[in-house]
């Protein structure tokens, strides 16, 4: 983890899609709320900061392969997030 305790995850920036090609190490909050935002109808600012949603400690495990699991998904306003051992995020956009 980097020393300002920031858990950071891959995801696409600000207007790109991971199809792109390129995605980038973003503070796991950021990634989350923005990855709802774009899957679904709500703004990044509707969405709570990642804790609220999911055990951060669990996820840093997940992405220090210590978690016997591949991903880990949980559930933010209404829609399925998952993040992979990668440290991908992806959501189902269905209700």
């Amino acid at each position: 983890m980097p020393a300002n305790g920031e858990l950071y995850v891959l995801a696409p920036g600000e207007g790109e899609a991971e199809s792109d090609g390129w995605v980038s190490p973003r503070p796991i909050t950021e990634a989350v709320g923005a990855a709802v935002a774009d899957a679904t109808d709500l703004a990044a600012d509707d969405v709570d900061d990642a804790d609220a949603y999911v055990d951060i400690d669990r996820v840093e495990t997940l992405l220090d392969g210590e978690d016997d699991d591949d991903s880990l998904t949980f559930t933010v306003e209404g829609h399925d997030v998952t993040i992979d051992g990668g440290g991908h995020v992806s959501v189902d956009p269905s209700e």
